[in-house]
């Protein structure tokens, strides 16, 4: 105790020799906040002032849906008002005007949830956590990086991984039930966004995805949901722009992602950092537009690391937490007489949010390391003097000593004293709706960018013509069998490996699908049905026009039912590729590793494919078992010769014919049967059939799941330290 009262006092008197007229020019003007509820009144701070406690008053109406907050302004001797502080930023346009929500609250208790191998020393990754947070009122989750808070926020919107388990109670409207579907959004910390489509486009599908009901319903949802946002000057601007247009910044992405949740008008809302890759005007921005959202009696819970003095006076409770462990829960003022209390005021020219980083973030170590012989103007570092490691348990020490906490104990009692009303589901859209809607989508989607298929459609087009010309002019002797199955060959596997070019727009595909199946708004069959419907019209474009060019060019035979043959057989070929692709796709999550996997797949399949060296021929081992038998190549380039060559003959002298089939068994092994190309065609067939089951199974069991933890929690006693 010796120890940390006295690096105590020596981090009070840095503070206040940093904060001093002496050292540094006094402003008045500089450090200003505002206090939860006022916008417009700017409030200035002194170093070390002296804080009353606010009352609040939380009052459960019997037979009602909403509960009622109500906090006592706290006296004007908590601060005074300073009339030359920066103006108040001003609300965005249609602030006053908001759809009115019923409140729905929740509350925590003793909350811990472990991850094994998480931490160094510890599995505890957040360590009996006490809070609640309230209709109307925005409740931020505060730390430095692996503190626990996202870990915290998932395991109050029940969002953990399986690895995770989670222990202790957890509130909502008083009784211990699951928060049903569309009574809660979660935004992630990086979401994915579809650039193509308009910002009312975007959300507007999104209802499509999530809601039952009409169509003319979800438009009033839509409009409601780009009002709250702030959204009305970028709803009819791409995304993600198109050509040499520019798309929305990352601020106005950010509100899209949120109000993509907004759609199903929450009672809770949680926001894994809100301001991520914001920069301090659009973080100022986006938490005015949040206190707006929260004004119409939406409970907010998000997690944010460092802010600035504005956006700090914005928040109405926060929750302070290092390495798992809880340093404050209380309102926002109220934590900077903690910090003062326990031995580290404020100084006057920081921000409070950096000052609570700057005590409690352990890697500042490092720097007090690095700057221990250094000084400054002043002759030293006053600021990088302290032991974080001091500075932390002397703050846990005094908060579980405090009033604060026991305040927070109290207001839990409160709450989960009385039950208030369930939370009801409210409904989701039927599956068929969906797959029609993810269809449509991508058909639109595919349709604007240029990436998806009318640069693959340029591609194969020019790599026909290639193939074409050179294997041009071959005639139809006994002579050009082998060449033209070269061009065969040639064809199946160029084309094979050219779609490699589709890797980032399936890429993205399967991004967005994460996206969406986290939040319930999507599953792997809609998915992959929806996917596979929309890219038939696509690929089917792609294979005539290539089939046409390449057909003609070298000479096939001028039948319509082999022609029509070829372009089925080409067709099933690119089906297959892009299940191929989605399978690595939901493998890797980086292209680098999807595209080397997938051009090796191709190499093996074309060496095993029969034309190197007869099928027959090959190594039992592993080339004809499985390989040639897994090759796609095979059956392709077999199926295509079949069509072209059975039933045709070929003169050899001027008296004795060879049926094609003898002509062509010393070059490729092809069946003698009339029916065998369409059983090759089958083969393709089910390929298609497999590669995609494949694809359903990662999606379904690999990509993204989390563990539902609202089905029943273990008490806190029940877990051994």
């Amino acid at each position: 105790m010796e120890e940390i009262q006295s690096q105590s006092d020596n981090y009070r008197s840095s503070s206040s020799s940093a904060s001093s007229p002496v050292s540094r020019v006094p402003s008045s003007n500089f450090f200003y906040l505002r206090k939860p509820g006022s916008l417009r009144q700017p409030i200035s701070f002194e170093d070390s002032p002296d804080w009353e406690e606010t009352d609040i008053d939380v009052r459960i109406e019997e037979g009602g849906d909403s509960i009622n907050a109500a906090t006592t302004p706290a006296s004007p001797s908590l601060s005074k008002l300073n009339s030359c502080s920066l103006p108040s930023p001003p609300l965005p346009e249609g602030a006053g005007v908001g759809r009115k929500i019923s409140g729905a609250y929740i509350a925590w208790k003793d909350l811990t949830v472990t991850i094994k191998g998480k931490r160094k020393y510890s599995d505890k990754v957040v360590k009996s956590s006490n809070g609640y947070a309230l209709p109307g009122t925005m409740t931020v989750i505060m730390g430095p990086a692996k503190s626990g808070k996202s870990t915290l926020l998932r395991a109050l919107a029940g969002r953990l991984h399986r690895s995770a388990k989670m222990y202790g109670e957890l509130f909502v409207n008083g009784t211990k039930s699951r928060m049903p579907y569309g009574s809660y959004g979660f935004v992630e910390k990086e979401t994915t966004l579809i650039g193509s489509l308009t910002v009312r486009e975007f959300l507007f599908y999104s209802a499509l995805l999530q809601l039952p009901g009409f169509f003319f319903q979800k438009k009033n949802v839509v409009e409601d949901a780009i009002h709250a946002m702030s959204l009305s000057d970028y709803a009819n601007k791409l995304i993600g722009g198109h050509c040499y247009m520019k798309g929305l910044p990352n601020g106005e992405r950010r509100r899209v992602s949120i109000a993509r949740e907004l759609v199903m008008r929450p009672q809770i809302l949680f926001i894994d950092e809100p301001l991520y890759h914001l920069d301090s005007v659009s973080a100022l921005l986006m938490m005015v537009t949040l206190k707006k959202l929260a004004s119409t009696g939406c409970t907010l819970v998000f997690t944010i690391n460092q802010s600035s003095t504005e956006v700090f006076g914005l928040f109405d409770r926060i929750c302070l937490l290092s390495n798992g462990n809880t340093l404050f829960f209380g309102e926002t003022l109220a934590c900077l007489q903690h910090f003062a209390n326990a031995g580290f005021p404020c100084p006057i020219m920081q921000s409070p949010s950096d000052h609570f980083l700057r005590a409690i973030n352990t890697d500042f170590d490092r720097i007090i390391a690095m700057c221990k012989n250094w000084q400054d103007d002043q002759g030293e570092f006053s600021s990088v003097n302290m032991d974080t490691a001091v500075a932390i348990r002397t703050l846990e020490a005094t908060y579980k000593s405090s009033a604060d906490a026991a305040a927070v104990e109290t207001m839990i009692m409160r709450l989960t004293d009385k039950e208030g009303p369930s939370l009801k589901s409210k409904g989701k859209a039927s599956n068929l709706t969906r797959i029609a809607v993810l269809t449509w989508r991508s058909l639109l989607v595919m349709s604007r960018e240029w990436k998806y298929y009318w640069l693959r459609l340029i591609l194969y087009m020019l790599l026909a013509v290639c193939i074409g010309t050179v294997f041009s002019g071959l005639g139809h002797s006994l002579s050009s069998v082998v060449t033209r199955v070269a061009a065969v060959f040639v064809f199946v596997s160029f084309t094979s490996l050219l779609s490699v070019a589709g890797v980032p727009a399936l890429m993205r595909e399967v991004k967005i699908y994460n996206s969406e199946e986290s939040n319930y708004h999507s599953g792997a069959f809609v998915f992959l049905l929806g996917q596979l419907l929309s890219s038939i019209p696509f690929l089917f474009l792609i294979s005539i026009s290539s089939s046409l060019v390449f057909y003609f060019l070298i000479g096939l035979r001028d039948e319509f039912r082999l022609l029509m043959y070829f372009v089925l057989n080409f067709f099933m070929c690119l089906l297959v590729n892009e299940g191929l692709i989605l399978v690595m796709a939901s493998l890797w999550r980086n292209i680098f590793w999807i595209v080397l996997t997938l051009v090796s797949a191709h190499v093996l399949m074309m060496l095993s494919a029969g034309y190197f060296r007869i099928r027959n021929a090959l190594p039992g081992p592993v080339w004809t078992y499985p390989l040639s038998y897994i090759a796609f190549h095979t059956y392709s380039i077999q199926g295509l010769l079949e069509n072209e060559y059975l039933g045709s003959s070929f003169a050899v002298g001027e008296v004795r014919n060879i049926t094609g089939y003898q002509a062509l068994h010393s070059a490729y092994e092809i069946s003698s049967n009339t029916h065998a190309k369409w059983k090759n065609l089958l083969v393709l067939f089910l390929m298609v059939v497999a590669y995609r089951i494949i694809v359903f199974v990662l999606l379904r069991f690999r990509v993204g799941k989390f563990m539902s933890l609202r089905k029943g929690f273990r008490c806190n006693r029940d877990m051994k330290d």
